[in-house]
């Protein structure tokens, strides 16, 4: 086992021991372990070429900075591809004129009553991070998607994605497919088509545009009037597995799309997987910024989020979440301090000082 190996002869007499050039100590100090390690890395180097060790793994991927479906801080790329900044500074430019006349011009009733909060009641929607709105939800990742193909910088694809290659009906594809940029409701009723069909959740989708700028940034392709289908196609396939528990096999999409051969599934599962190296984790904050900035994507282009009366329970409910969340916050806070110092140097009560009663 390990760096020796035993053997004996056909006489029953042990043959002379085989081990490598390491020289064993007496005892086990650090530097025969540093020797041991580097030893033993050397020889998977060796043996395995191409393979790259988890250590330089991860400080590649906290030096690769560029890629925004890694990094929580580096802004989506949908975001300045449908240029929302320019957009809600526009909107409110327009929104101060149009308060401004409607004050002079005194037309607010045949505006008619819009839902806002006030002291007495308040309205909120029902989308949350952790439970989004379905249908909202997918409005926003079609816009995304959109925006994409329409302020695309070139046509890069790959023949996997070309819909004319693999066809995903048998309809005849029009000889100018590549040149027709799709609308905004065109792309929504095909990911919500795939979306009810296989009963994915609203989590899903945002997973789903997680993968596809991770795609655009791996492999230097753009998302155009020829390919945004399989590539939506293979998104929603990788994320539904990746997601969900009980996931969507390769032959329901073929019940869903009938004109698909479970091949040429498997074959847009593995060429998506490899081209983005297999590397399908999502932070929990990169799922947070991409939630956010659907939501900005949203209320710049006029995507609204149904809102709803808060009412008693609800109000108990989120008062009850937000208690708990605190308590987890303290309790982490506490662990951290145990962790950076003694106990006995933590004071968690009030501190006084002795009175002096002259």
């Amino acid at each position: 086992m390990g760096n020796c190996l035993d053997c004996k002869t056909s006489d029953g007499q042990d043959k002379t021991r085989r081990t490598n050039n390491i020289q064993r100590p007496q005892h086990n100090d650090t530097s025969y372990k540093a020797v041991k390690k580097d030893s033993l890395k050397l020889e998977v180097n060796e043996s395995f070429p191409n393979l790259q060790h988890i250590s330089d793994r991860e400080q590649f991927v906290e030096e690769d900075t560029d890629d925004p479906s890694l990094h929580p801080r580096i802004s989506t790329l949908f975001m300045s591809k449908s240029q929302t900044l320019e957009v809600v500074r526009e909107r409110r430019k327009q929104h101060q004129l149009q308060l401004l006349n409607a004050r002079a011009a005194n037309h607010r009733r045949s505006k008619g009553l819009t839902k806002s909060s006030s002291c007495s009641t308040i309205y909120i929607d029902d989308s949350t991070v952790t439970q989004p709105n379905l249908k909202s939800t997918i409005k926003c990742v079609a816009l995304a998607v959109y925006y994409h193909i329409k302020n695309r910088e070139s046509d890069r694809q790959m023949d996997i994605f070309d819909e004319k290659s693999h066809q995903l009906t048998k309809d005849p594809v029009p000889d100018d497919y590549f040149k027709v940029n799709p609308e905004h409701k065109h792309i929504y009723r095909f990911i919500r088509m795939l979306f009810n069909a296989a009963q994915l959740t609203s989590e899903c989708a945002i997973v789903t545009l997680v993968y596809l700028e991770r795609l655009l940034t791996y492999a230097e392709i753009d998302i155009t009037p020829a390919n945004w289908k399989r590539m939506v196609l293979g998104a929603i396939l990788l994320a539904s597995k990746v997601w969900d528990d009980q996931a969507v096999w390769n032959v329901d999409y073929c019940q869903i799309l009938k004109d698909l051969t479970v091949d040429d599934m498997n074959e847009l599962e593995r060429q998506f997987l490899e081209m983005l190296q297999f590397n399908i984790n999502v932070q929990s904050s990169v799922y947070a910024k991409y939630y956010f900035d659907l939501r900005a994507l949203a209320d710049a282009y006029e995507i609204s989020f149904p809102s709803e009366l808060l009412s008693k329970d609800r109000a108990q409910t989120l008062e009850a979440i937000t208690r708990l969340c605190d308590e987890k916050a303290r309790d982490q806070t506490f662990q951290e301090l145990k962790r950076s110092s003694s106990v006995d140097g933590i004071h968690l009560g009030p501190k006084f000082t002795a009175a002096i009663i002259s």
